[in-house]
């Protein structure tokens, strides 16, 4: 009976190991446009747990969106490809509902009223905005130039990143996020 029990176990958790995969394949199969940038890794990592905050002081952690596949994007106030880039990570989180969190993390010397002011100036309303001012968080996940988006994993692993700037809420962006969330 014991050996029955846990076949039925091991069995149920390859298949959603293997479901996990599938949607990452699917979604590498989805790459189209500018998604090309985006580099699946061949095994999901594990994210430093590194304390931030978000613009009033209170502490947080990337563990907060753990359940849900997250476009973690670390940017600058100063980082041109960044303005150029937030207005479709702010159009994605008002239209991806719960099958997926946009996150911001500004990396570096980035005081909240120059956070506050960007936003402002080019009309972001959707995005939480976490603070590494020391970098530390960035270090710690290799983050070397700006922007940077790395996409998360539902256990809060990074399953891909993508290098410089791109369009978030584009047809190619979705497809591939469509792909990864099952749909």
């Amino acid at each position: 009976m014991l050996r029955i029990v846990l076949t039925v176990l091991y069995t149920g958790l390859a298949l959603g190991a293997n479901a996990a995969q599938a949607d990452v394949a699917a979604a590498q199969t989805a790459l189209a446009g500018e998604m090309r940038k985006l580099v699946f890794h061949d095994t999901a990592k594990a994210l430093p747990d590194e304390g931030l905050s978000d613009l009033e002081g209170a502490e947080r952690r990337l563990s907060e969106w753990q359940g849900r596949w997250v476009v973690l994007n670390f940017w600058a106030t100063w980082c041109a490809p960044c303005r150029k880039e937030m207005p479709s990570l702010d159009r994605l989180a008002a239209t991806s509902g719960d099958s997926v969190a946009v996150v911001t993390v500004a990396t570096g010397r980035n005081p909240p009223p120059a956070v506050k002011r960007f936003f402002e100036e080019i009309g972001v309303q959707n995005l939480p905005v976490l603070l590494d001012p020391k970098s530390a968080l960035a270090r710690k996940m290799g983050v070397f130039g700006l922007p940077l988006t790395v996409i998360l994993n539902p256990e809060g692993q990074e399953v891909a990143r993508l290098i410089g700037d791109a369009e978030w809420d584009s047809a190619d962006a979705r497809a591939m996020l469509d792909a990864l969330i099952g749909h």
